[in-house]
């Protein structure tokens, strides 16, 4: 690949059907059973791409909203007792995320959703909504779109709700999302990916945005609460998917993202599922350890516990751009780094570990230890360099101090050229090497 295209990247990825042409891999395919992703801003995104920038600023300038990232996320996992209403609707941040092609209705509407692991809710803007972008669902041309009142189950599993105290009425929320505001009814309508279709799909369809942080197209939750694409698709998927992310890099090359258990790995080394009761959409894992080189890095047992009453922990999550530990895990695994790599050291946006890059072959491989499972980070999914090239900087950082930091996050350049797969029936968490081409 040559750095002019290399260059022209970024983190987020869309999620779109279609299969690889050797001559065109733009090409219109018809619909299959597969989901490709493809860089946000590559030659086949349907998004206008922005203007020129070096794909190391983009990446830089993305991991500088994980803090709003990592707050919201302090906020899913610091509740102390569950409710029948995610915490977390609409609550995620259009930052290195991925965008899955849905077809919504009957006929099916075209939409470029945001997906992200850690929400479970889907919501669309609708025709008619005020501040809304120019591409919305349209209810009113779907013969399968359905209102939905207070009365029904779903309603009561919705946060800000504001149904009347007697009688019945449309389900209507209002929540916040990321600075910004909207109000929503919950609805039903087809969903289908790829060739499968989930009739009566639950979603909220929103009538008003105040602010510019809403996904433009709307949000699809792969978490694993009661209003999530998996709980909804009941025996469709059997709580099962993967996903391969390419490199922000990548081009014309794009990963997948695979639906059920059929296709899924045979043989892939598996980590337990934890589950938090408190907040069970998230996927949570046992990081045991953190090794740098051959060293293992001292770490006391309490920062990485799994704690439910507190959230304390580590999880997988697409939607957050570099891996982000507690300051004092990260501070301990940054100095040991340090120590097996020439200085002097600067610092880059989020990154406070650069050297020079002449210096690259002396990094030590960052290995982290699950349970029953080892990573080991291949060099491009632990350095990120300057555009320039004369700079390489450990791309993981430390949560934010200003938000209630127990959790960590294995964010998604950590998870490139990865199949992770999720299995939330038998509750386990597999990852192997696989170059998402």
């Amino acid at each position: 690949m040559n750095i002019k295209l290399a260059t022209a990247l970024t983190i987020c990825y869309v999620i779109y059907i279609s299969n690889i042409n050797a001559i065109d891999p733009c090409a219109s395919q018809p619909d299959d059973s597969d989901l490709n992703v493809i860089p946000m801003y590559g030659k086949c995104s349907p998004f206008n791409p922005p203007k020129a920038d070096s794909w190391d600023n983009r990446v830089i300038n993305m991991a500088s909203k994980d803090p709003a990232r990592m707050s919201y996320l302090s906020t899913l996992v610091a509740q102390k007792t569950a409710t029948s209403a995610p915490i977390a609707s609409g609550q995620t941040f259009n930052i290195g995320n991925y965008v899955v092609r849905v077809k919504i209705g009957t006929p099916g509407q075209l939409l470029f959703m945001v997906l992200d692991t850690s929400t479970d809710e889907a919501f669309v803007p609708s025709s008619g909504c005020i501040g809304c972008s120019a591409t919305t669902f349209y209810p009113n041309v779907s013969t399968s779109f359905v209102p939905l009142d207070c009365s029904v189950p779903q309603c009561g599993q919705v946060r800000g709700l504001s149904c009347p105290a007697t009688g019945s009425g449309a389900c209507s929320f209002n929540q916040s999302y990321a600075g910004s505001t909207f109000s929503a009814t919950l609805v039903q309508d087809s969903l289908r990916l790829a060739t499968d279709v989930i009739p009566s799909y639950s979603f909220g369809s929103i009538n008003a945005i105040s602010g510019s942080s809403v996904p433009a197209q709307g949000l699809l939750g792969l978490g694993r609460g009661p209003l999530s694409l998996l709980s909804q698709s009941g025996a469709i998927y059997s709580g099962v998917f993967s996903y391969c992310l390419p490199s922000f890099k990548s081009y014309y090359f794009s990963g997948s993202l695979k639906l059920g258990p059929v296709g899924q790995p045979k043989s892939i080394r598996t980590t337990p599922l934890l589950h938090n009761p408190h907040r069970p959409s998230l996927y949570y894992v046992n990081l045991t350890a953190i090794s740098v080189g051959r060293v293992y890095v001292p770490l006391p047992s309490e920062l990485l516990a799994f704690n439910p009453s507190t959230g304390a922990g580590t999880i997988i999550d697409s939607g957050t751009v570099i891996t982000r530990f507690v300051e004092p895990i990260y501070n301990a695994v940054r100095d040991e780094f340090r120590k097996q790599v020439t200085g002097p050291f600067s610092s880059l946006g989020a990154f406070d570990t650069c050297f020079v890059k002449n210096y690259e072959t002396l990094a030590p491989a960052i290995t982290l230890h699950f349970t029953d499972l080892d990573l080991k980070l291949p060099l491009e999914n632990s350095l990120i360099h300057s555009s320039s090239g004369s700079l390489a900087c450990l791309a993981m950082a430390a949560a934010p101090s200003n938000v209630n930091s127990v959790l960590n996050v294995i964010a998604n350049f950590q998870q490139q050229n990865l199949r992770v797969l999720f299995d939330t029936v038998n509750n386990k968490v597999g990852i192997a090497r696989e170059l998402c081409n």
